[in-house]
């Protein structure tokens, strides 16, 4: 499966137009599209940050998808996600604004459609059906639009992981609680992408983020754009590009044991992979997690303690905590409170998922292991 990269040096809107347009053609896309089909863009708006910032997929990428997508005769396009927070207008019109999702405006229209379905999975699936949003279920085509990032508790966020926001607003944190280990979870995301399952998947690698992502990371440009119909292989690739091991991802180990990576039958197309690449950085929850280096025979027998002693924790640093409360609303268990305009954290009944800290705009909350 053809698996496409395309070098831009910096967001300029014609530069990003030309590479996006070169990836899609080389794809094929207008041989699956008819002119009456509803095209979903589905980028990566997991908070309301500016584009300049290496969180969310910068406009010009969604922008020229939805140009090229116009010039060629598609006329009905929408831009759909659910953000982290509520999924109501009034948030998701904030996060589409500083975003700069009008950008893309004059060829696509934003959601405006804050309800959701129960989708069934196919039979033998842990997860027996998934709530997800309206314009993702009545999409005729998808056009799933990442941005790339290290993950906190997933390790690589890309194809797959962007897809968590096919699930309406504060019901994700629900799904945190009910998969907190690292494999039930991950799992969770396979399957879900396997219900949505967008025809192509085009990842914003231009600025990537390293570090504490998918939020309070730091910025690592690749300046690529790549483009594939095969999600996973691409996932697999683009892990490879960032310096990470595919197989340390769970996900992407569960997506291997399933059979949906195929590298050996990968073909680049479009530009050569340059040989200057820097691994990135991963986030402290990956650098604190010493379990890895527990002998296998020793992990099972001493698996309780192993949890306990090795676990890593959300740590405040109340100098930077403005009150907002958006730790609070994202928190799975609840553990979390707002006293006299702070956040204040119960260790009892952490999962360790980390979304306080991917939804703090202060980036006031680090990791911290047990002891």
């Amino acid at each position: 499966m053809y698996q496409i990269l395309y070098h831009v040096p910096e967001y300029n809107e014609t530069l990003v137009y030309d590479a996006v347009g070169k990836a899609l053609e080389q794809l094929d896309i207008l041989s699956d599209l008819t002119s009456d089909m509803k095209v979903l863009l589905k980028p990566n708006l997991v908070m309301a940050k500016k584009p300049d910032a290496p969180v969310t997929t910068h406009p010009y990428v969604v922008k020229a998808v939805a140009r090229w997508l116009s010039e060629h005769g598609i006329t009905n396009i929408i831009i759909g996600e659910s953000s982290g927070g509520p999924f109501t207008a009034e948030h998701m019109k904030m996060v589409y604004q500083t975003c700069g999702m009008h950008e893309a405006e004059p060829y696509a229209s934003l959601n405006m459609d804050f309800g959701f379905q129960s989708v069934n999975a196919p039979e033998g699936f842990t997860n027996h059906s998934f709530n997800i949003i309206n314009p993702i279920v009545e999409a005729d085509y998808i056009i799933n639009l990442p941005k790339l990032k290290t993950h906190a508790m997933t390790g690589y966020s890309g194809g797959i992981k962007n897809l968590f926001g096919s699930v309406p607003g504060l019901q994700k944190p629900q799904l945190h609680y009910r998969f907190p280990d690292i494999e039930g979870f991950s799992n969770m995301l396979l399957e879900l992408s396997l219900v949505v399952k967008p025809q192509i998947t085009l990842i914003d690698a231009i600025d990537a983020m390293e570090g504490n992502g998918p939020t309070g990371g730091t910025s690592h440009p690749l300046h690529m754009i790549l483009a594939s119909r095969d999600m996973y292989t691409q996932d697999y690739f683009a892990a490879t590009l960032m310096g990470l091991v595919p197989q340390d991802i769970v996900m992407l180990r569960q997506a291997m044991e399933r059979g949906l990576i195929h590298p050996d039958d990968m073909e680049l197309i479009g530009d050569s992979i340059p040989d200057n690449l820097t691994a990135f950085q991963k986030p402290d929850t990956k650098n604190l997690d010493f379990s890895s280096k527990v002998p296998g025979f020793l992990q099972k027998p001493f698996a309780a303690v192993l949890k306990r002693v090795l676990k890593s924790y959300p740590k405040l640093e109340p100098e930077k905590c403005v009150g907002c409360g958006k730790c609070a609303e994202s928190c799975p268990a609840h553990i979390i409170e707002i006293r006299n305009r702070k956040a204040k954290f119960r260790r009892k009944g952490c999962i360790s998922c980390f979304c306080c800290q991917e939804m703090c705009p202060m980036k006031a909350i680090s990791v911290k292991k047990a002891i």
